[in-house]
């Protein structure tokens, strides 16, 4: 089968690109042949990839890329078209960054009345708020993935769609094997960060600090200062130093340790004691799931689809509120404890060997095949 993926731009550190990396690597492997449509996805073996020109304003190059897409899918005649943007010549559409309603909604909520304005006044918030009605209005369109029940209810909820065209994938990964590099070991990473075995490192893995809710990581924190040596790791790209400056006023600056965007993150993951994410909205994190895999302990909030996965983990791994950094600060008292956090490990590595990409391409593949039925 012939298979077209839509996605405007590459990141490395992208959750949707790794999501997408690993999708097309697991339709090769069964045989299929791969197109991609993007602005700049690096060329590869058994991908035919399709330059799709953008420029001009920020909040004209969503637009830009999907009239382009739509005349490049229109050409390359593929059996089946999948899209991660919010484009509108696609067969499936995997709401991967979720509902811009919602987070709209979520984020004005959250934000003062000049804020407020500003977000009202962005144009870029209301190209993405076209696209999106448009593409849930498409013809084309058979078809909606989300990757959580909360994406899927919110897309009911804001646009209408039937229930029964909405299908719940959930992300998949598959955890690589066990370093055999010293320097990427447990013990390695934390000799090098100059942390001891007898410290709790919690681990915040994320670009876009402020939806991710670095802020109420950082002040839970400091809610912590005297329960002992914990404390907390940040990996991903952001300016730094409004959060240094809290950790600072919060009496833990040295206790925050700034690594930016790396690669070969997962040896991180089993360096670190907790895995923390007081996300305001995050429709399924991969960090999350990686970090189960390897065995991480995870608490985030419920504005994370994968904290639908984590209700039977037999601890506290979700707070109501991303805000909430006193239930936050509890939950992660209740993992300084060795042996409850070897529990959590267990039971959290259990939970993550039920969503691999393999079973993510299985699903998908059966919805291509009940969409092509349909047609």
């Amino acid at each position: 089968m012939r298979i077209g993926l839509i996605r405007m731009k590459y990141s490395p550190y992208g959750g949707a690109e790794i999501f997408l990396e690993r999708f097309i690597n697991e339709l090769k492997r069964r045989g299929h042949e791969i197109d991609v449509f993007s602005s700049d996805w690096p060329e590869a073996e058994g991908i035919r990839v399709h330059r799709i020109r953008t420029g001009g304003p920020r909040f004209l190059r969503p637009l830009i890329f999907a009239a382009g897409a739509a005349r490049a899918v229109e050409k390359a005649q593929c059996d089946c078209v999948i899209s991660l943007e919010r484009t509108y010549c696609q067969d499936i559409y995997r709401a991967g960054d979720g509902c811009h309603r919602e987070w709209l909604a979520r984020k004005r909520a959250m934000a003062s009345a000049p804020k407020r304005a500003l977000i009202s006044m962005n144009p870029l918030h209301a190209a993405l708020l076209y696209l999106e009605a448009r593409l849930f209005s498409s013809p084309r369109l058979k078809r909606v993935v989300a990757n959580s029940r909360m994406v899927r209810d919110d897309i009911i909820r804001h646009y209408g769609l039937p229930k029964k065209r909405i299908c719940v994938i959930y992300n998949g990964f598959d955890a690589p094997p066990p370093s055999t590099d010293g320097a990427g070991t447990r013990a390695g990473i934390r000799s090098r960060l100059g942390i001891s075995e007898e410290t709790v490192l919690l681990l915040f893995v994320g670009s876009g600090f402020e939806r991710k809710g670095l802020i109420h990581a950082i002040r839970s924190l400091g809610l912590l200062r005297d329960k002992g040596d914990v404390r907390l790791l940040v990996i991903g790209k952001g300016a730094t130093s409004g959060y240094s400056a809290e950790a600072k006023r919060l009496g833990v600056g040295d206790r925050v340790i700034f690594m930016g965007p790396v690669n070969g993150v997962f040896e991180y993951y089993g360096a670190a004691d907790v895995f923390v994410l007081p996300t305001l909205y995050e429709p399924f994190s991969n960090a999350c799931l990686e970090a189960m895999a390897a065995g991480l302990p995870v608490i985030t909030s419920r504005a994370n689809g994968v904290s639908e996965i984590l209700t039977g983990a037999g601890y506290r791994a979700s707070i109501d509120e991303a805000a909430d950094t006193h239930g936050l600060a509890s939950a992660i008292e209740t993992l300084l404890d060795k042996d409850a956090r070897a529990k959590a490990s267990k039971a959290v590595r259990e939970i993550a060997s039920g969503f691999t990409i393999g079973r993510n391409v299985t699903e998908f593949l059966k919805l291509i095949e009940e969409v092509s039925t349909d047609a």
